[in-house]
């Protein structure tokens, strides 16, 4: 178990490291904090199962995350829209957008694994 941690700590870090330093290289900058979470936290994962519980299951784990990041995407240009564009309160716009999120990673979850 505390092998399974520290492995999956330095992973992490060389995954966030070397995405930090890919962010740090474009402009805007603000794209280093981007470049530097999910896409280093998911390959950390990615790798970690493939290891563990072998490369079909990290397929799938890898389809479930490609999914869910389709299903935020709408979720981003649902929030931007009704925030920037119709000015509707913050609160009721993530909460609503948010289960429209979750009804589209379902709804995709169960278009793509029958």
């Amino acid at each position: 178990m505390i092998s399974e941690l520290l492995l999956r700590f330095v992973i992490g870090g060389i995954v966030v490291s070397f995405f930090a330093m890919l962010g740090g290289a474009l402009k805007p900058k603000t794209f280093a904090g981007l470049f530097g979470a999910a896409p280093s936290v998911a390959l950390a994962t990615l790798s970690l199962t493939a290891l563990k519980r072998g490369k079909p299951y990290a397929a799938i784990e890898a389809q479930s995350m490609i999914l869910g990041a389709l299903a935020f995407l709408i979720y981003a240009c649902l929030v931007f829209r009704w925030l920037m564009q119709k000015n509707f309160r913050v609160l009721t716009t993530t909460s609503v957008a948010l289960l429209v999120w979750i009804l589209c990673a379902v709804g995709l979850k169960l278009v793509f694994f029958r």
